[in-house]
């Protein structure tokens, strides 16, 4: 089957986030399968039983071959989805044949959501609650060293913003992010707010225009490790080719501050 020949060139490169795109693609074209053959319409048809179950035994075999395929990255998932097919997950080296559910074989009657919908307002909730959990034991590590912690006394300021519209899982894995080494950086001549660097990532450098000469000085950008957004359609500005976009944050009164990796990473790893 070409998606497991596709999975295993993806792992050869060590691209795990494309493999297991791989594995979702297949996902979403028997989902498209189900659109085109429109199963519950052949149920009312009894002339159409015979084709109602070859459209069914596709489906089943395409996501038993796609829970095999899924198993290296999400293993209780993976058998999960075996177990409410009534089947077992199969090997790699036959992950190629299409055909091995056995006829007659049936699923499991009372079926299990394997994702359920997450409440935002319990996962913040979570998250704030961890948040503080980590800020108190910071803080706890400044006092035993005879330090005052910074926000002692202080209410961390926080930002709302209107929310955009949702996008897709598919629209997200179209954006390739990694982290770049800032080589060298100018003013651009014909504008005060933009500055020209040129980023290493990986074996690769790129010219990227940001609109931060405000807040940076080209002296300072160099040797800086960034986030980038790699693939944006190359664009000019102020008459100067830009080849990505470096990502920033911005707080209320419109200060801009370039993001990093927390800790070293080398340039061209992927953000993820």
């Amino acid at each position: 089957m070409a998606a497991r020949d596709k999975i295993k060139a993806k792992m050869d490169d060590l691209r795990v986030a494309d493999a297991i795109s791989e594995v979702f693609t297949l996902l979403r074209r028997s989902n498209k399968y189900i659109d085109e053959t429109e199963p519950w319409v052949l149920a009312k048809d009894e002339a159409k039983k015979s084709r109602l179950s070859e459209v069914l035994y596709n489906l089943t075999e395409s996501i038993t071959i796609a829970a095999s395929l899924l198993h290296s990255f999400l293993p209780e998932t993976s058998e999960k989805i075996a177990a409410q097919l009534n089947t077992s997950l199969r090997d790699f080296d036959v992950l190629d044949q299409f055909g091995l559910y056995e006829s007659g074989n049936k699923v499991t009657e009372h079926p299990e959501i394997l994702f359920a919908r997450l409440d935002v307002k319990d996962i913040m909730e979570s998250v704030e609650t961890i948040r503080q959990a980590q800020k108190a034991e910071f803080e706890a590590e400044q006092r035993a060293m005879g330090e005052e912690p910074e926000s002692a006394g202080k209410e961390e300021s926080v930002i709302d913003i209107p929310a955009k519209e949702e996008i897709s899982y598919d629209d997200f894995m179209k954006m390739q992010f990694q982290v770049g080494e800032i080589i060298a950086c100018e003013a651009v001549a014909k504008s005060k707010k933009l500055l020209c660097s040129q980023v290493r990532i990986g074996s690769q450098v790129k010219q990227i225009v940001s609109g931060i000469r405000k807040y940076y000085s080209p002296e300072e950008m160099v040797g800086k490790k960034v986030m980038v957004l790699v693939n944006l359609k190359p664009a000019k500005l102020a008459g100067v080719l830009s080849e990505g976009m470096l990502l920033c944050a911005e707080d209320e009164n419109g200060k801009l501050a370039l993001l990093a990796p927390e800790k070293s990473m080398p340039s061209g790893a992927e953000i993820c």
